[in-house]
């Protein structure tokens, strides 16, 4: 008797295992060189797969895109229809009707890779989930990712939901570029999203290999385990992506190995070639629930419980998009007039005004009251420490590098102003790029995490910038 059991749950076993085997998803790889976007090894990688979750890296990246082109806020809050609310797991917990702001739904696709969080981004862009479906394709288009199609946001299995390890690794390689500011959400161990801490799926991966720094894990049934990761050492950074894994931890290993291989053929130095830049046209039938222009987050944070006069306020409004905007559509001829006419002294901070729809001459920047002055208690003093990030020969570039660092969410640059000053080397005009008024705890905190993610940071002290 005891026997016959025995055969019996061989039995069944052998067919269980027989069954996950026959059942297992088909494996495609794909390692790129991603300074240059050269392929160094690649398996089945254009064959149409279930992308599952790596699906979100699209959804961000439009998502991305909608907040450089101005029609969206990180601050505005979403409010979440039955449909969001309803996804399957893994999901924040997101009720219908509940209202949260992008910036958090943004963290719980990045981080946690949530259903519900991805599905509210996507119809706060579009409307509705299938607008964005064909916003996402379309975008992939443009992208040259030809054998790709997305049916829905979040990449659980839906028919003709396809993509190939080809077209995942140049996605990651142009999140990576096209949107530095924003790439620094793959690495983040875990974050906050209001609704709860949220944790990485990909936190094993992140701290097992050296120089991982990104991108997205996904998994279904259909899919297997699926992951595209990004890592650099030194000068050289490689892109992987696979399909098929059979768990995680294989998974993780035979990307490791890909990796690996990607350095071991990548040349030591190579000039970058960055793709080029995108145009995108929102599909028709995709609405925008926003009116007039997106206002983003004010920078920066006003000290020490004052308050500022509404004047004010709006200087400090868009400040990150006048950077991008004066770059984009301006001259450098026309970039040195409009920099004169907005006031900027040859070691003072830039002025930020709000950029009229119609702007194509320099504008004069209004006259404002000076702010009253307040006693602060030492509690409500910022400081006067400060970080430097270098110097650099453009000024415009050196505004771009501290308007990126800033989007970086470092909370400890929060209460930080910008600061462009022009020094003198060697007889050559250079500009330094500064982060001012900081508390020293503020100043070592975020140059420690700077320093963390390869970029260069000095903190200078008050009794040396005095």
């Amino acid at each position: 008797m005891f026997n016959n059991i025995l055969r019996g749950l061989s039995l069944v076993l052998s067919l269980v295992l027989w069954a996950s085997i026959a059942g297992a998803a088909p494996y495609a790889a794909l390692v790129m060189d991603a300074r240059t976007g050269e392929v160094l090894h690649s398996r089945n990688a254009d064959t149409r797969l279930h992308p599952a979750s790596l699906t979100k890296m699209m959804t961000l990246y439009v998502v991305f895109y909608e907040i450089e082109a101005g029609r969206m806020s990180l601050d505005q809050m979403v409010t979440i229809s039955r449909n969001a609310a309803n996804e399957p797991p893994s999901k924040l917990g997101l009720k219908a009707g509940q209202k949260i702001a992008l910036r958090y739904l943004i963290r719980a696709a990045a981080v946690k890779s949530a259903n519900d969080a991805a599905t509210a981004l996507g119809e706060a862009v579009s409307g509705s989930e299938a607008a964005f479906a064909r916003y996402m394709t379309t975008t992939a288009r443009a992208m040259g990712m030809s054998n790709t199609t997305f049916k829905n946001a979040h990449g659980l299995t839906a028919k003709g939901h396809l993509s190939t390890a080809r077209d995942m690794a140049t996605l990651g390689r142009r999140l990576f570029y096209d949107f530095p500011e924003f790439y620094n959400l793959f690495s983040r161990i875990q974050t906050d999203t209001t609704v709860r801490t949220v944790y990485n799926t990909n936190r094993k991966f992140l701290r097992a290999y050296r120089g991982a720094d990104g991108i997205k894990t996904g998994y279904t049934n259909a899919a297997g385990f699926n992951l595209v990761a990004s890592a650099r050492r030194g000068e050289e950074r490689i892109i992987a992506a696979m399909f098929g894994g059979t768990s995680t931890a294989q998974r993780n290993g035979q990307v490791a190995k890909l990796l690996d291989m990607g350095f071991a053929r990548a040349p030591t130095r190579v000039a970058t070639i960055r793709p080029p830049a995108l145009n995108l046209a929102r599909p028709v039938g995709a609405v925008i629930r926003q009116s007039g222009v997106v206002k983003r987050t004010d920078r920066p944070v006003m000290r020490g419980g004052t308050s500022a006069s509404p004047a004010a306020v709006l200087m400090a409004r868009n400040i990150d998009s006048l950077v991008t905007s004066l770059v984009d559509e301006t001259s450098d001829s026309d970039l040195a007039a409009i920099i004169a006419s907005l006031g900027v002294s040859t070691g003072g901070q830039t002025v930020p005004m709000r950029r009229p729809a119609n702007f194509r001459t320099p504008v004069k920047v209004a006259s404002i009251a000076p702010l009253p002055s307040y006693n602060l208690t030492p509690a409500q003093e910022f400081g006067d420490w400060v970080i430097e990030l270098g110097n650099y020969s453009n000024r415009t570039n050196t505004e771009k590098l501290l308007l990126r660092t800033a989007l970086m969410d470092l909370d400890a640059l929060q209460a930080a102003d910008r600061k462009v000053e022009v020094t003198l080397v060697r007889g050559v005009t250079m500009y330094r790029a500064r982060f001012v008024g900081l508390s020293e705890t503020d100043a070592r905190k975020a140059c420690s995490r700077l320093v963390s993610r390869d970029s260069a940071c000095e903190v200078i002290s008050p009794i040396i910038t005095q």
